[in-house]
């Protein structure tokens, strides 16, 4: 499964509508907390020493998406943070477990 489109939704909701037509929504707050780039994905939870602080509304914003092959997108977030790629499968997996209406 692909995005047949991606948008951003009331500012604050990535909406990826797949090519079997599912439309899925996830809060672009779910997406920087859950990057899944090697920076990111190592810190744990809480540390005082964050490298990207991933809960500040104004790292939440996106500057830009774009594919990367045909298995994943990459998200430029407006602070700069460039280095999450979100696998087609991860996405669905996010879009599952932080439900949105």
């Amino acid at each position: 499964m692909s995005p047949q489109k991606l948008e951003i939704e009331n500012s604050d909701t990535l909406k990826i509508t797949w090519n079997d037509n599912s439309v899925d929504k996830i809060k672009l707050v779910d997406l920087r907390k859950n990057c899944p780039c090697a920076i990111c994905s190592s810190q744990e939870p809480g540390s005082d020493e964050m490298i990207v602080r991933r809960y500040i509304d104004s790292q939440v914003q996106v500057a830009s998406i774009s594919p990367v092959g045909q298995y994943a997108i990459n998200i430029i977030w407006k602070d700069g943070h460039n280095t999450g790629i979100y696998e087609y499968d991860y996405l669905k997996e996010l879009a599952g477990k932080f439900k949105v209406n």
